[in-house]
């Protein structure tokens, strides 16, 4: 079984400087590092935040971020290369991008994407110009080409190599004028979660990941697709979600086996956690999703 290798990648660079850059030390505080296997593998530092918004692509520290993605991307990749499991904690969404880049110099992965938005904005379309809101959008190769092209290589994902799942979010982004996610990629709302249950649900966006030439799957958990009554320590707050006992159980059946390659954690804000106690819940859930690779830890009914 591959070691747990842990990377903080801290950026605000496609968001804002608000307290997501502090979740990987919230999560270490709450006992990460005691999952079996588990290791801190360093540490990938953010450029200088920009707070203006950049002229050309409409985009909140593009040249930043472009640099930062290919950084994280030989950080995650000399976890892969030494056979380790690379766990990426953010900051915002934006580090997708390099994560996405390290598999891509590799071959052809696919992408579950947790999350509670579909973050498939274009920048004129972006309020604040936040790639935290785009990254699924670059990573299939729509915006700018200093964020869709990363070392020429672009796009990271084809668009039947994704699935979107637990996302709740499609009056919003319709009334933002979203561009509409493209049919071959395949997307699971949170009804779709519902109406299958989260663990057939699961069973199903993996077998999609599964077929054809791909080598493997990366697993994107932004946060807030949680219900909000749950995990309120989010910027971008949005009714309803997924239980903690539903996303355990997709977690698990995401990370099982081999053709599980690495999972990012993003945009929980511990600032907006004084006591903690949504950072030992969170700890206690990526645990629990773990352990399917180990065969340590609880199963989410607590056993």
């Amino acid at each position: 079984m591959r070691k747990l290798a842990i990377i903080e990648a801290p950026s605000v660079l496609g968001l804002r400087p608000t307290g997501v850059q502090d979740l990987p030390a919230a999560l270490f505080d709450a006992g990460l590092l005691l999952h079996p296997g588990a290791a801190r593998a360093g540490r990938v530092e953010a450029p200088a935040y920009e707070p203006g918004r950049d002229a050309g692509t409409g985009i909140l520290n593009p040249v930043g971020i472009a640099r930062y993605s290919v950084r994280l991307a030989d950080a995650v990749g000399e976890v892969l290369d030494a056979g380790g499991f690379p766990l990426v904690l953010g900051g915002d969404c934006s580090i997708l991008l390099g994560n996405l880049l390290a598999l891509r110099r590799r071959g052809r992965y696919g992408l579950l994407f947790l999350d509670g938005h579909t973050d498939f904005y274009q920048p004129s379309a972006e309020p604040a110009g936040e790639a935290a809101s785009m990254e699924l959008a670059l990573a299939t190769g729509r915006g700018p080409r200093l964020l869709t092209d990363l070392e020429g290589r672009g796009p990271l994902l084809r668009d039947e190599d994704v699935v979107a799942f637990g996302f709740r979010d499609a009056a919003e982004s319709a009334e933002a004028g979203m561009q509409p996610l493209p049919p071959r990629l395949h997307a699971i709302d949170l009804d779709g979660v519902r109406t299958a249950g989260a663990d057939a649900a699961a069973r199903a966006a993996v077998g999609r990941l599964t077929g054809g030439d791909r080598a493997g799957h990366w697993v994107h958990l932004d946060v807030d697709v949680l219900d909000d009554t749950v995990m309120p320590a989010v910027d971008h707050r949005l009714p309803g979600g997924l239980t903690w006992s539903e996303l355990e159980s997709v977690l698990r059946t995401a990370l099982a086996g081999d053709r599980a390659v690495g999972l990012d954690v993003t945009i929980f804000n511990p600032r907006l956690d004084p006591g903690g106690d949504i950072a030992a819940r969170l700890t206690e859930c990526l645990r629990r999703g773990l352990s399917a690779r180990t065969g340590h830890g609880d199963r989410a009914d607590g056993t």
